[in-house]
């Protein structure tokens, strides 16, 4: 009787020893699937505008999910409504946000637009040619700071690095400042073959800004909409 017992006791050991096995390899070979994603940015990236509070970056992580269940992307968003680069770089020395940055698979950054609109007063509107030629050079700086600690920290990871858009398409002496600063953007990613340019600023020419805009600077969820397709079309993830 007692053999009996220790017989029923013993497959029922090895049967919860069989089901903890199945259920913690499985999370850890799940885990090891996943591909984490580390956005930095500003208001652009936290998705200021949207309706759906979903931003570009909530409607990427739709898009992923549907066209690569395979890959388990997972975006993380350390998108700051008001960051200029200078901030984004302090915020890389905070030890949550450098742990994120040493376990990516891949970074998205996105920024320049405040360094431009602060350093003309915070408007377009007039156009202070000396202080965007200096602020150009100080982001230059700042975004190859930026880069720089993503390189140091994670060398392996790609970077998605996206370019200004005009948010006064018909502003051609804006239009101009818009495509020397993409100018910069583009000529630092082609530098690094781990860096990829995606641009933005053909993504709302010639639309009704009303349907496309929350404001005079952020998209809504049509213009965020926009945003995400162009990266997802543009980047072989």
């Amino acid at each position: 009787m007692k053999n009996k017992i220790y017989l029923l006791a013993g497959i029922i050991l090895l049967g919860i020893g069989i089901y903890l096995s199945i259920t913690f390899l499985g999370d850890e070979k799940k885990a090891e699937s996943s591909q984490m994603i580390v956005a930095f940015g500003d208001s652009l990236t936290y998705g200021y505008g949207d309706e759906t509070e979903e931003g570009y970056i909530g409607r990427l992580q739709s898009k992923l999910d549907k066209a690569y269940q395979d890959k388990n992307y997972r975006i993380t968003n350390h998108g700051v409504y008001g960051y200029k680069s200078s901030d984004v770089l302090q915020q890389m020395l905070k030890p949550k946000v450098a742990e994120d940055i040493k376990n990516a698979d891949m970074f998205i950054v996105y920024i320049g637009t405040n360094d431009l609109l602060k350093s003309n007063g915070g408007d377009l509107y007039p156009l202070h040619h000396e202080n965007l030629v200096e602020a150009k050079g100080i982001f230059e700086d700042k975004l190859n700071g930026i880069l720089e600690t993503l390189e140091t920290a994670n060398s392996d990871a790609p970077v998605i690095l996206i370019g200004l858009y005009n948010p006064y398409p018909d502003g051609d002496r804006i239009e101009k400042y818009i495509d020397h600063w993409n100018t910069s953007i583009r000529k630092k990613a082609a530098e690094d073959k781990h860096i990829t340019y995606i641009s933005t600023n053909e993504l709302f020419k010639g639309k009704n800004k009303k349907q496309y805009f929350a404001d005079s600077l952020h998209p809504n969820g049509k213009g965020y909409e926009l945003i995400a397709d162009k990266i997802i079309d543009n980047y072989s993830f």
